[in-house]
């Protein structure tokens, strides 16, 4: 890796960024699904500052209990702190205590990269949370911040609870509304849903945009899928659909890719072509306003079939883009990311396709509260 990191350096010369590290991640048998999407969290800005900056506010302080947090930040740190400006470090402790965590990651099977970034950030959160309820318990710490509208959960004593924001909510959260029309009184339900990321359903020859606009189209409910309407109080017919409400700082788009086909008993590999453009104008919110995101990160699906294969990434650093394969990372060009849309034929030699897409609103990085 001597050489191909020196080959890097010299790739980027003089426009190497100051105090940036680029470092490949040693595999431990089958972690190319956890090695890919540590690189698209690192490559997070704002994710990885504030993870640093928790970090270092002395939160680990040494009777700290070890945790998938504690293990992550010190992964971030190492890299963050190497001397030299590229290498491969071993995410060791992080890839163990993944193991020890969950059996889902334990087998030496071909694991989920989704899975993984889903639980990753679930798991997140929950740790904050329980710091969050044993801090409260001291009274010189000041009360969490509120969400706006947020579900109120209700506590015995009936004292309502706000959830908590994290930072990991503040980066990745968004809410989408799930409004219901009722076709004989037209009156609307709307129900509010949080989410870390978007899964989309894709088609051949598609785009991000489309699978965006199928994801929000209205469905209509009728026959056996009647819905309960509580102001007619009865089943009626209805239409539905999914709107953005607030879109989320940091978009994951996971798209699809492995369908069950009910004939075959089993997973398949869809290799569609969908393109993911560079710069994305999300178009179905409720305010209806175009919101700017832009690419800085692709975790890609090495591979014909769902139970076997490779993932590696693509990330933007720095207006440069790069491929991470494990231990080994090299410079591309930014043409080289439309590469990783998928096959327009269903039967092709290139089996690299965009799996998780990260997207971050642009005008908005200054907008961390």
């Amino acid at each position: 890796m001597g050489a191909a990191g020196s080959k890097l350096e010299k790739a980027l010369g003089d426009q190497f960024p100051e105090g940036e590290r680029y470092f490949g991640l040693e595999n431990f048998g089958n972690t190319c699904y956890c090695n890919s999407v540590l690189q698209a969290l690192y490559f997070c800005a704002p994710f990885r500052e504030q993870l640093l900056e928790y970090y270092g506010n002395g939160k680990n302080t040494g009777d700290a209990e070890e945790n998938l947090l504690t293990c992550l930040a010190d992964l971030f740190t190492q890299i963050s702190s190497q001397k030299k400006k590229t290498g491969v470090i071993a995410p060791k402790r992080f890839v163990q205590r993944l193991k020890k965590q969950n059996e889902l990651f334990r087998s030496y099977m071909h694991q989920d990269a989704h899975e993984f970034l889903n639980f990753l950030l679930n798991e997140l959160v929950d740790i904050l949370e329980k710091e969050a309820q044993s801090v409260k318990s001291d009274p010189e710490t000041s009360p969490p911040e509120k969400i706006a509208n947020g579900p109120n959960h209700a506590l015995a004593n009936g004292v309502s609870k706000e959830p908590l924001v994290t930072w990991v909510h503040k980066n990745f959260q968004g809410i989408l509304t799930n409004e219901t029309r009722c076709l004989q009184c037209e009156t609307v339900t709307a129900r509010d849903e949080t989410f870390f990321d978007l899964s989309l359903d894709i088609e051949q020859n598609s785009s991000i945009t489309s699978c965006l606009k199928n994801f929000s189209s209205t469905e209509t409910l009728n026959a056996e899928d009647k819905f309960f309407c509580d102001k007619c109080c009865s089943l009626q017919e209805a239409q539905k659909r999914m709107k953005i409400k607030k879109p989320p700082h940091i978009l994951v788009i996971h798209l699809k890719r492995f369908k069950y086909i009910e004939q075959l008993g089993r997973y398949k590999k869809l290799s569609y072509r969908v393109v993911f453009p560079l710069e994305l104008k999300l178009s179905n919110t409720v305010e209806d306003a175009d919101i700017e995101y832009s690419l800085f990160a692709v975790v890609v699906h090495v591979g014909s079939g769902p139970n076997h294969g490779h993932y590696v990434s693509l990330v933007k650093s720095h207006n440069h883009w790069l491929f991470f394969d494990d231990e080994n990372v090299e410079m591309i060009d930014e043409s080289a990311v439309q590469t990783f849309f998928g096959s327009p034929q269903e039967y092709s030699s290139n089996t690299d396709h965009g799996y998780i897409l990260f997207y971050e609103s642009i005008g908005a990085s200054n907008n961390k509260s």
